[in-house]
């Protein structure tokens, strides 16, 4: 049968039950067949959707899941709808409540929207895990998620929000009003705005161009840290001593900073040592050599010894090694710089560091000669 001649069949039925029910009563006999119905058409469709999908992939098993508590609204709105066209009621109350049906179904489409993109977003991360060894790709992609996912639930709200205003003739009409003249509100709706927008574009340009990602390792502000988070308007780096540094999306996008791992984890590491002018080189390049290859943080790509300065004191010996990430590269700096000084210590203390003066004497004068008495 088509729905109208169902609506006509149940308008008929009404018609005749009216004859020995009030008004009123007739009313909330409506709705209440109407919430009965919804509650079986829910658990009969869903029961179905079921079906349907247990031979499909995790994406649509986990839609019909999820989408459960939406999908019993947009039933139980359907029915309230079908019964408040059939319902005795004043025009006022039928006009009110459908009003009300129609923006609570716009959320609920918005609801349904922003699960099924939480779905989605969160079955392409499993792909990804950041707890590798080598985690640029995971970075790349988790983070390009996470913001694109938290931008497109904003906009989604956004949008829902405003639909569901523009359902109503007086906020419309200001609205339009609004857009067109550009006076003195728009100026304080836009000033207003502004901090949100701009965040909100900064975080579409991160998430396209991605100066940073999770588990990047930065300098921001004299600070060296890793991103531990970035959500749609800032983003938590957490500090080497555990602090964590709040820093708006917008910064990445006009000031300057230190990205360590932008390319790759790979880094090398400086550790500075300051010798006396005697320091057999030679032999410090040979043990140095030594001892980095048989540290288990080295990669085995750099190491180099260089005399990097010379002064009247001292001279600045400059040790390069590299490693596979910022954590090993501090640890391995470390190891280094302790190796070393112990062995200069033990094998060549003549080359640390000496302070020399010349010291010169004079001899000793004649005792003057004393006038006899």
């Amino acid at each position: 049968m088509e729905p109208q001649e169902i609506e006509t069949g149940l308008a008929q039925a009404l018609e005749r039950a009216g004859a020995y029910l009030p008004d009123w009563a007739l009313a909330g006999l409506v709705y209440l067949v109407a919430l009965v119905a919804a509650v079986v058409a829910f658990r009969a469709i869903y029961a179905g959707l079921n079906r349907a999908v247990a031979g499909r992939d995790l994406f649509w098993r986990s839609l019909v899941g999820r989408g459960a508590q939406p999908l019993r609204l947009v039933i139980l709105i359907a029915a309230l709808g079908l019964a408040n066209r059939l319902a005795p009621v004043t025009e006022a109350l039928r006009a009110g409540l459908g009003h009300l049906l129609l923006v609570a179904l716009i959320l609920c489409l918005a609801w349904i929207a922003q699960t099924a993109l939480y779905i989605w977003a969160t079955l392409h991360m499993r792909r990804f895990k950041l707890d590798a060894e080598d985690n640029l790709l995971a970075r790349k992609h988790v983070t390009q998620t996470r913001i694109l996912i938290r931008v497109a639930k904003i906009m989604i709200g956004v949008v829902a929000v405003a639909v569901a205003l523009m359902t109503f003739p007086a906020v419309r009409q200001y609205g339009v009003s609004l857009l067109a003249a550009g006076g003195a509100a728009g100026i304080v709706v836009g000033l207003a705005l502004q901090p949100l927008l701009k965040n909100l574009i900064a975080g579409i340009q991160l998430a396209v161009t991605q100066p940073i990602r999770l588990d990047d390792a930065l300098i921001v502000e004299g600070e060296w840290g890793n991103v531990e988070e970035i959500t749609a308007t800032y983003v938590v780096i957490r500090l080497w001593d555990w602090r964590r540094l709040i820093v708006p999306l917008s910064y990445f996008i006009e000031q300057p900073f230190q990205n360590w791992t932008r390319e790759s984890a790979e880094l090398i590491g400086t550790v500075m040592i300051y010798l006396d002018h005697s320091a057999d080189i030679p032999a410090i390049r040979a043990k140095g050599a030594e001892i980095v290859a048989a540290n288990k943080l080295w990669d085995g790509k750099v190491y180099a010894v260089q005399v990097t300065d010379f002064r009247e004191r001292e001279l600045e010996l400059r040790v390069l090694v590299s490693a596979r990430s910022a954590p090993r590269v501090f640890d391995l700096r470390c190891e280094m710089r302790e190796a070393l000084i112990s062995w200069i210590q033990a094998e060549m203390p003549g080359a640390l560091p000496r302070t020399r003066a010349e010291v010169q004497t004079r001899a000793a004068a004649p005792a003057p000669a004393h006038s006899p008495a």
